[in-house]
């Protein structure tokens, strides 16, 4: 600062550096005191807040700034309310349109007055800079409209899609289930098969497990009746189709997905539990188990989002069969009873069946859910509800743990036998 004032050139002794020679001392106090003063108070309450924690961070570790970055990079915000005046919301309606016309969606009615009634009222996120939320120049507004346009197409398509699932299980009949089925008939996008498969793509350095599925698609009776751990997968001839792959996350990736670690437990359990009592408790009893696949494919429930449980079983008892929906999965960040759909799942099946069975003249078919939590007992307890629940109320209300033995069998309770 005092090079910049040039205080230490006697030459310049005219106009302005007179000037600033006389007002030495005070200039001195300006740069020494004041000024360090003015820059400390900004930094710790005012516009350099930011800038100053940013600053704190590097000086500290590298992984203190590597959390500054993630929380202010990638953490999803809402758009401040009064930066919504710089929307132009003409534009963001005829972007709008322009977009459903582009998606073929014939049947959505879009108001002039949707896109802020949008943005306005339902719960919006982006994750963006914090020069586009509050925008300080022309460009900045220009991101901003682009950011409100992306957010307004994916609630259009987050809008149609739920409407669409809502009334597919409004109008949901019971048919017979045949190989055109979408969950059985699933063909991955880019495969030109005729029939259904999966898809397992893995990096060519995995040289030995390329060979061994070579080998197993050489011989198919192996591949569709055998389990080992070349290719991961469960035989179960209760399945409706075969085999089962179980998933591979670290050297190959499954379409559709392979077993998670639950879904494959609770399968060989259901399979030991078949086979020891298909002529004791079961006898006369048929079962059988589809996986019903995700979004597109699988049968979902709709209330406020989409629910697709994993399994479907059937226990069919002469004129009469039930139809049960299994979601194994972890429980840990569940919400108490009444406020988890999923587990709930169960309470409206029985009214469904009901509304399900007039529409298609048959009342021989009842529907059933259960969530298999993954996570067990002793975890989930004292984190669940009220915290008192013990494991004879969770089965009451259709949750399930993944433990058999004499006092406690969930596939026992599972199938009612």
């Amino acid at each position: 600062m005092r090079e910049l004032f040039q205080f230490d050139c006697a030459a310049l002794d005219f106009g302005i550096y007179r000037i600033m020679n006389y007002k030495r001392d005070a200039i001195e106090q300006f740069i020494t005191t004041d000024l360090p003063k003015a820059i400390a108070g900004e930094l710790e309450q005012g516009a350099l807040a930011e800038q100053a924690q940013a600053a704190q961070a590097l000086e500290s570790t590298q992984v203190g700034l590597h959390t500054a970055e993630v929380r202010s990079a990638q953490s999803p915000r809402p758009i401040p309310p009064e930066s919504l005046v710089w929307v132009d919301w003409q534009q963001a309606y005829l972007n709008m349109l322009a977009y459903k016309e582009r998606k073929g969606l014939k049947n959505l009615v879009i108001l002039p007055e949707a896109p802020r009634q949008i943005v306005e009222q339902v719960p919006c996120t982006v994750v963006a800079e914090e020069s586009v939320l509050r925008p300080q120049s022309f460009a900045d507004r220009a991101r901003l409209q682009e950011a409100v346009t992306h957010l307004l197409c994916r609630y259009v398509d987050k809008f149609h899609q739920t409407r669409r699932e809502q009334w597919d299980e409004q109008t949901m009949v019971y048919r017979p289930l045949d190989k055109d089925d979408s969950n059985l008939g699933f063909r991955p996008q880019g495969v030109c098969e005729a029939k259904a498969g999966y898809v397992v793509r893995v990096p060519r350095s995995e040289q030995q497990l390329v060979e061994a599925i070579q080998r197993l698609l050489q011989e198919q009776q192996r591949l569709y009746e055998q389990e080992n751990v070349s290719l991961p997968r469960i035989y179960f001839d209760r399945h409706l189709y075969q085999p089962l792959l179980v998933e591979m996350p670290e050297i190959a990736q499954i379409v559709p997905p392979g077993l998670r670690p639950s879904e494959a437990q609770f399968l060989r359990d259901l399979r030991d539990y078949w086979n020891v009592e298909k002529d004791k408790s079961l006898i006369g009893k048929e079962v059988f188990l589809l996986r019903n696949l995700s979004r597109g494919y699988g049968i979902g429930f709709f209330e406020e989002r989409g629910f697709y449980p994993d399994f479907i079983l059937w226990v069919v008892d002469q004129s009469r069969q039930r139809i049960v929906f299994l979601e194994p999965h972890g429980m840990l960040h569940a919400k108490a009873y009444i406020h988890d759909e999923k587990a709930r799942l169960h309470e409206r099946l029985s009214a469904l069946a009901a509304e399900i069975g007039k529409r298609s003249g048959r009342y021989d078919a009842s529907l059933d859910a259960f969530i298999i939590s993954a996570t067990p007992y002793d975890e989930l307890y004292q984190r669940y509800d009220d915290g008192t629940w013990g494991r004879t109320k969770f089965a009451q209300k259709h949750i399930l743990f993944p433990e058999r033995g004499q006092a406690y069998d969930y596939i026992q309770i599972l199938l009612g036998s």
